[in-house]
């Protein structure tokens, strides 16, 4: 991260100075109004109106359990810091980025002067244009987020994502930060645009998901679709039987309680997806976009996408074209 950026993150805050004079906890008052367990509010952290913020992890003393109101995006600009979430332990290093659910329970062991994380501190509107950005394709992080602004957890409480080398996520993130620490003018279009290009990167990362804290069930779902997402042309249930070591009826009825859908139905949403996605993006006639994600009978294509969309791949595409316009 550039310098500058880390000098400026890195000055301790009033609230760490009365730490480090010898508070031995937290204020809590700055961080919450309710009693009880501590649930982190918005309302504390962001300014009337606002849809985003960052601000650096407090140092130098253990931050005690708690969830947040909101969604939290930890990024590591220097050295470490060690996360406990739901009972399960997460270090976050230089480079790396977390994605925490408002059902997540976290706690944070004490962290040093030079160990400088940021925290992006999110309303669920800001993802907006995100989302706008990701398409209709279906993916890992998408189906995160969406889980995360239901309040469900079909994808685990946490995404952890080791992108230290990666340089564009860097960058964005980087980009990011600059734009909300120097008070940008449409600082907000503006990181919103960039954090869909990070989902968008993101995308391509999905096998840096660290979910080894997860549980089985969502460690098995996330093979699941990862497998989909690299092999809806022609992956087969038996085949990623096989590569998992479970026998095929056990794992059929074991995704159809974990996700609600058979394998057949998350494999044919993603093709009916990645369908949309290319007659979105692309000028492919129809027929090749039909073979591209992986249906050999033209007439079975347009009645599942009509089935699906409420409209013909044609129509689909000549509504997308007409919103441009």
């Amino acid at each position: 991260m550039n310098q500058q950026l880390l000098e400026r993150l890195s000055v301790i805050t009033e609230e760490e100075q009365a730490i480090l004079d010898g508070r031995s906890e937290i204020d809590a008052s700055l961080y919450s109004a309710r009693s009880g367990p501590m649930v982190i509010e918005s309302g504390k952290m962001l300014e009337h109106g606002k849809l985003i913020r960052i601000r650096p992890h407090t140092r130098f003393v253990h931050f005690p359990k708690h969830r947040h109101n909101y969604v939290e995006v930890i990024y590591m600009c220097q050295g470490q810091t060690t996360h406990i979430i739901d009972g399960s332990r997460v270090l976050l290093r230089t480079g790396e980025l977390l994605f925490l659910n408002q059902n997540a329970v976290q706690e944070i062991l004490p962290a040093g002067q030079n160990d400088i994380a940021v925290n992006f501190i999110i309303l669920p509107e800001f993802f907006d244009t995100a989302f706008q950005m990701l398409g209709e394709e279906e993916n890992i992080l998408r189906d995160f987020l969406i889980s995360c602004l239901r309040q469900e957890n079909l994808f685990g409480n946490y995404l952890h994502f080791q992108v230290a080398d990666v340089l564009p996520v860097q960058n964005l993130v980087e980009n990011m930060v600059w734009t909300l620490l120097n008070n940008q003018p449409d600082k907000r279009s503006v990181n919103q645009i960039t954090m869909g290009l990070l989902f968008l990167l993101l995308t391509h990362h999905t096998e840096r998901i660290c979910s080894a804290s997860q549980s089985f069930e969502q460690q098995l779902i996330l093979q699941v679709l990862r497998y989909i997402d690299e092999n809806y042309r022609d992956g087969e249930l038996t085949e990623l039987a096989a590569i998992l070591g479970y026998d095929v009826p056990w794992l059929s009825r074991t995704i159809k309680r974990l996700s609600g859908r058979t394998y057949k139905e998350l494999l044919q949403i993603k093709r009916l997806n990645q369908a949309a996605f290319l007659l979105q993006s692309t000028k492919l006639a129809v027929s090749d976009i039909c073979a591209a994600v992986g249906y050999d009978n033209t007439s079975y294509f347009h009645r599942i996408f009509r089935e699906y969309y409420q409209m013909s791949p044609k129509q689909y595409r000549s509504g997308l074209a007409a919103a441009h316009d």
